[in-house]
């Protein structure tokens, strides 16, 4: 068993419903649910004039492997309607690997841990939420601290359904 922890993003349609329906998809596809943080809202990172996202981090157990995860995320993502045209680009689910426990994979197709998550307020306070203890398995530091030392200026809230 591995633990596995995946970002969820959505700024288009029911952000909040896609969120749940992901949810559920990686329960049925990757493995059970463990922990999940708060919804959050945050500015688009990295691009202007996009709707806001809704941001979820969510611990999962999976007996599968690091290479399956990934291609299951990316046909959870293409099933709930994904189309990939621009680089951070509006989408209606967007589904990140953070972490599977203290690997370390650097591949054409896969990085873990994923490459942007020390650079990321979004990504780093729903994280802390779960797991303020985890230690980055390549910056050798918590979670927590990384999220004290992210420079990012993009707001970051708790998200009022």
């Amino acid at each position: 068993m591995n633990k596995t922890f995946l970002q969820l993003g959505s700024n288009m349609g029911d952000r909040c419903e896609n969120l749940l329906k992901a949810a559920r998809l990686i329960s049925e596809e990757i493995g059970s649910v463990i922990s999940v943080s708060n919804i959050y809202e945050s500015t688009p990172w990295g691009v202007d004039n996009q709707r806001n996202f809704l941001n979820q981090v969510l611990c999962v157990q999976s007996k599968i492997d690091p290479f399956l995860i990934l291609e299951n995320t990316l046909h959870i993502e293409k099933e709930m309607g994904r189309i990939r045209i621009e680089k951070w680009g509006e989408r209606i689910i967007d589904i990140d690997i953070l972490f599977i426990d203290d690997l370390i994979i650097e591949s054409e197709n896969l990085c873990i841990p994923h490459e942007f998550i020390a650079k990321r307020k979004f990504v780093l306070q729903p994280m802390c939420e779960i797991a303020p203890a985890f230690i980055h398995p390549k910056l050798s530091k918590t979670i927590s601290q990384l999220l004290e030392e992210c420079i990012d200026e993009e707001k970051v809230n708790v998200y009022a359904t």
